[in-house]
């Protein structure tokens, strides 16, 4: 398998550290850069057959492989870590964290299975009575499968943040509820909501093993990485409000403080999405704002937050001028045309995301 050097370069082994080995004079095996990789054992990345554990994998320890859940019985399975994919096969009466995942997250013949996961993509098939805690960057696509139950992803520990960055997904880019049925039954629904009371240790307790409690977790729903959003459920109000922030060093903190300062006021985040945009989809946003917000564009994607809430547009721009007076935010003017701003800005930003 060794490889000739190609036109003129020197030969690899020269590079990587052959010639003789200074104590005993002797000539050394040159080195491949080929065989200085590490071996991946599929063993580490696969959990597989098993009945009545408690197993994971702790920060650092998958560092964005993919890795295989198959043929489990009556285990709780944490990966606090970010992966390139995971599928999920033929497991029973499971409880499963899994932390953020770059690509897809694919259960497949599962049934009885309560979840806490993040990830790009979410589909499964031929499953039966799945509960979900979902963040997920794409719109979840469900097939063959009856009984699932989905609610938005709250959990928190501190190397989260990170993981989320490595796997690419942004925390306020979550259709958690948007989900589409691709084999839908006339007359039969094979989805829905969890209650909103519903608390994720209910579902998927924290870790008991000594190794993985290890990993600080909380599931404070306050301390949730991802904003608890209220997704597809009946809005409270007539009154949504729309805030934009744009990119800079801040812009995470900034709607983080916004999202606990309206929240603490009895108002509710109805969504929110991060996304870049042009000169052009600002004019049909931000309508006669735009000029004002076309040149902060070029920094990098918008993170917009709608709100509901009677007295939602009020508070909120009576919140942006108190607490951000120096940050440029773009906020619906009026009830009246709040509801506009909102749709034009989904709408967009739907397209955006091939929704």
């Amino acid at each position: 398998r060794r490889k000739p050097a190609q036109g003129g370069q020197p030969p690899l082994q020269q590079q990587a550290g052959a010639g003789q080995d200074a104590a005993t004079g002797e000539q050394k095996a040159p080195q491949y850069s080929w065989d200085l990789r590490a071996k991946i054992d599929p063993k580490d990345y696969t959990f597989s057959g098993l009945k009545n554990e408690t197993v994971g994998r702790l920060p650092g320890k998958v560092a964005g492989q993919q890795f295989v859940i198959q043929d489990c019985e009556n285990c709780k399975i944490y990966i606090f870590d970010h992966s390139a994919t995971i599928t999920i096969d033929d497991c029973v009466n499971c409880q499963i964290f899994l932390g953020p995942i770059k690509g897809s997250v694919f259960f497949r013949d599962c049934k009885d299975c309560k979840c806490v996961v993040a990830c790009q993509q979410f589909r499964t098939r031929d499953c039966r009575k799945l509960e979900v805690f979902l963040c997920c960057a794409t719109q979840p696509i469900i097939e063959s499968s009856t009984g699932m139950k989905f609610g938005c992803f709250q959990y928190y520990y501190p190397e989260l943040a990170l993981q989320f960055k490595d796997a690419g997904l942004s925390i306020f880019n979550n259709t958690w509820s948007n989900i589409h049925d691709f084999t839908p039954v006339s007359g039969e629904n094979n989805w829905g909501l969890l209650p909103e009371t519903a608390v994720v240790q209910d579902y998927v307790p924290l870790p008991s093993s000594e190794e993985l409690k290890a990993v600080r977790v909380s599931t404070d729903a306050a301390k949730s990485i991802i904003p608890i959003t209220r997704g597809r459920r009946q809005k409270n109000s007539d009154e949504s409000c729309l805030a934009v922030f744009f990119a800079g060093d801040y812009t995470t903190a900034n709607a983080r403080k916004l999202i606990d300062e309206m929240t603490s006021k009895g108002f509710q985040l109805v969504q929110t999405k991060e996304v870049l945009m042009k000169a052009e989809d600002a004019h049909r946003v931000f309508q006669q704002s735009a000029l004002e917000f076309i040149p902060l564009l070029e920094k990098g994607p918008v993170v917009a937050l709608e709100f509901n809430g009677d007295g939602a547009v009020e508070q909120c721009r009576s919140t942006i001028n108190e607490v951000f007076s120096g940050t440029k935010v773009f906020v619906s003017e009026s009830k009246a045309s709040a509801s506009q701003d909102v749709d034009n800005f989904y709408n967009f930003a739907d397209m955006q995301m091939g929704m």
